[in-house]
């Protein structure tokens, strides 16, 4: 029997000793090949997920630091009308922070639960910087300044990845678009107070 003719494989699955061969390939071989496919793909998509995950992560903690350093700004202001404004954009990130929280939990992966050494170092040379400053709120509105900058880079290079599934995307457009309104708004404030 010349298998490589053979019209119907699965019949001859009742043959002992037939192996079945559709078009010249072992089925065998095939279903072996298809799961070892299944598997790259697999780990394809879990590094991919594991990247986003990574940088939703950064993100994240640059939202923690933002927020702490809203409230560190608010607590070193006389003027009650920055103080507020420096609390709702404390809550903002907060909010972000949550939002980031849940996609990242989505991929399936752990957020982090707490900002990063370098912002805890921003934030302790912000405090130590209003301390000695002729005008505090001039120089706390200039490291807010260099801290929403150092955001929106972190916005801008992850947005640059255009295969962001399109949840993740639009929130990222969403909190980035809200950052540079914050941004403009504190270059404003400070053209005021210098």
């Amino acid at each position: 029997m010349n298998l490589k003719t053979i019209t119907n494989p699965v019949k001859s699955l009742d043959k002992p000793g037939v192996c079945p061969y559709i078009n010249g390939v072992d089925v065998k071989q095939y279903a072996s090949l298809k799961n070892l496919l299944k598997f790259k793909m697999k780990m394809i998509n879990m590094k991919y997920t594991e990247e986003i995950s990574k940088k939703l992560n950064e993100l994240l903690i640059k939202n923690y630091d933002a927020e702490k350093g809203y409230k560190n700004a608010a607590e070193n202001v006389d003027n009650h009308r920055l103080e507020r404004f420096f609390e709702r954009m404390s809550k903002e990130r907060s909010e972000f922070a949550r939002e980031l929280k849940v996609e990242i939990e989505r991929f399936g992966d752990t957020p982090k639960d707490s900002g990063s050494i370098k912002g805890i170092v921003h934030r302790n040379w912000m405090s130590l910087k209003s301390l000695f400053a002729t005008n505090d709120e001039e120089a706390i509105l200039e490291e807010v300044i260099r801290g929403e900058e150092n955001s929106l880079d972190a916005y801008y290079d992850m947005l640059r990845d255009r295969s962001l599934p399109a949840t993740i995307d639009a929130l990222l457009f969403k909190q980035r678009n809200a950052i540079k309104t914050t941004l403009e708004s504190v270059k404003r404030q400070e053209e005021l107070v210098s």
